[in-house]
């Protein structure tokens, strides 16, 4: 039995449609042009500050004027009720019940903000398989910064994997000392092979397998 502790955003679930909708949202209502889903899905990963900043650099405003603030509040208005676009990727749900049937103990650590974070949880009934969920604003660092990391595994306890798909969680899992575990599929804008990860996967099926093999790594 060991922790394991994923990403959520571009991991577990495919959210970029509802964040893609709510940056267009906050757009338009500020007499901004939308934006395309393969343009906002590349600044997701980051947490919320991060990609209205974003948003606000490509329609060629400052991302450290007056807008952001007002963006940002906005946006995370619409972000806790975001989730009827957004569902898990193939093979999430039967990955998630093989690996709580042999024991593991499940968490999650996220950038998404934490009530938007359970609000999907919820409505995916996803939340039913994790006993710890820390959100992008659950602990003053974020994400490539380990601390958020470290504080999921504090509360579950080791050994311990992280599960994510992007260089953000790339970085934070090394930084973090914890064994990564890529998932090929989300939202990474890096090659698989820049990114320091033990295996890579783009198939849910295979997790459980990887997720053996793994451990028996780090537990020697």
């Amino acid at each position: 039995m060991a922790t394991l502790i994923f990403d959520l955003d571009g991991t577990l679930i495919d959210s970029a449609p509802d964040i893609h909708a709510a940056s267009n949202t906050v757009l338009v209502e500020d007499g901004l042009a939308p934006m395309t889903l393969p343009e906002v899905r590349s600044f997701i990963g980051r947490g919320v500050p991060h990609l209205v900043a974003c948003l606000l650099t490509a329609a060629g405003q400052d991302p450290a004027g007056p807008r952001h603030a007002r963006l940002v509040a906005r946006f995370t208005d619409i972000y806790e009720e975001a989730v009827g676009l957004t569902v898990p990727y193939p093979g999430v749900v039967a990955a998630l019940e093989a690996l709580a049937a042999e024991g593991h103990r499940l968490g999650i650590c996220t950038n998404k903000p934490l009530v938007p974070a359970q609000a999907v949880l919820r409505h995916l009934r996803l939340d039913r398989f994790f006993a710890v969920v820390k959100g992008g604003d659950s602990h003053p660092l974020k994400k490539p910064d380990p601390a958020p990391l470290l504080a999921t595994l504090a509360a579950l306890g080791g050994p311990a994997l992280y599960i994510g798909d992007s260089e953000v969680d790339a970085e934070c899992a090394h930084r973090a000392g914890l064994t990564f575990l890529l998932f090929t599929e989300g939202y990474r804008k890096a090659p698989v092979d820049s990114l320091p990860h033990a295996a890579a996967f783009s198939d849910f099926a295979e997790l459980p397998a990887l997720v053996a093999h793994s451990l028996a790594e780090v537990t020697g």
